[in-house]
């Protein structure tokens, strides 16, 4: 497979907000030969819709459609989670009246028989991305988490219970009876290069890299495969990365990045000193558009110089 150009595609593994802003400077980047597998084990069905939140807000960034609270669409209004309040309904996961549409529309398409990647792609197409962001897998996979002595649901653990620790079980509920879609895997055997974004390494890209058949085949590919570590000055920037590596036995730092990715990685990028493999050492914050085009050139340049 090769990009519209015609010049083999660039492959970002994403989720959360990170793998999405990369997404967004690899797009400046490598334009229209951009290929984005997002993770889909936090979908969930609720208001007879279904939401992608990862593929979305990849969706919304590379379309600068994205809200400046970090997701959902930009301007939207919640007329009708406000009068559902209003009647009386629980309101947990707040979604608004453009982002409802969108996922009812999906909802009605898979229910009509469409897989995951026919209805991303229609949304991507109505929202003017030429890119292509791509589910990992057209089955439903659903992560799960224990905590508090019990398993929650991961939108609720995050949304309802903010989050609330500690972790102490991740497991992501029909993962055996999940497949990548062809187009994933056939953007990774023709890629020249394959990134992981700076995502949370345990529940936005091991979803991911546990679909069967994932890991063999950007093992397989002749594109070589680099990480950009989400730890930046020594910390998270956005969300609950620090619990779930501590759950896993992970440090935060480089090294426990590159040990999530253990024999998958060649190179790593990361804004602190790492000798254990070829890393490239570069600021990594992308806090404006400048930074993302920044960060993705030298991520790609980097990954390319590894062939």
């Amino acid at each position: 497979m090769t990009g519209t150009t015609g010049v083999p595609p660039v492959v970002v593994l994403a989720g959360g907000t990170g793998g999405a802003k990369l997404a967004r400077g690899m797009l400046d980047v490598a334009g229209d030969d951009l290929v984005v597998i997002a993770n889909t084990a936090d979908d969930v069905e609720v208001y007879e819709s279904h939401v992608s939140p990862d593929p979305d807000l990849v969706t919304f960034w590379l379309a600068d459609r994205i809200d400046d609270r970090g997701w959902g669409l930009a301007g939207d209004t919640f007329h009708v989670m406000d009068g559902l309040r209003e009647l009386g309904e629980d309101v947990w996961f707040n979604l608004g009246d453009r982002d409802l549409a969108l996922c009812l529309r999906r909802a009605r398409r898979l229910r009509e028989g469409a897989t995951l990647t026919v209805a991303l792609a229609e949304a991507a197409a109505a929202l003017g991305v030429r890119a292509r962001v791509l589910p990992m897998a057209d089955q439903p996979v659903r992560t799960r988490i224990f905590a508090r002595r019990r398993w929650v649901a991961f939108q609720e653990f995050m949304i309802r219970e903010q989050a609330q620790g500690p972790v102490d079980g991740v497991e992501f509920e029909g993962i055996h009876a999940a497949s990548p879609p062809a187009e994933a895997l056939e953007a990774i055997a023709s890629a020249r290069a394959i990134v992981i974004g700076p995502s949370n390494p345990v529940i936005s890209i091991r979803p991911i890299l546990d679909v069967p058949g994932m890991a063999d085949a950007l093992r397989a590919s002749a594109a070589p495969v680099v990480a950009v570590s989400p730890i930046v000055g020594g910390g998270v920037v956005k969300g609950p990365t620090e619990p779930f590596l501590a759950w896993a036995g992970l440090s935060l730092d480089a090294e426990g990045i590159a040990a999530a990715y253990r024999g998958l990685l060649d190179g790593l990028v990361t804004d602190e000193p790492f000798d254990r493999l070829r890393a490239l050492r570069t600021d990594t914050m992308m806090g404006d558009a400048q930074a993302r085009r920044r960060v993705a050139a030298e991520t790609l340049r980097f990954a390319e110089s590894l062939s």
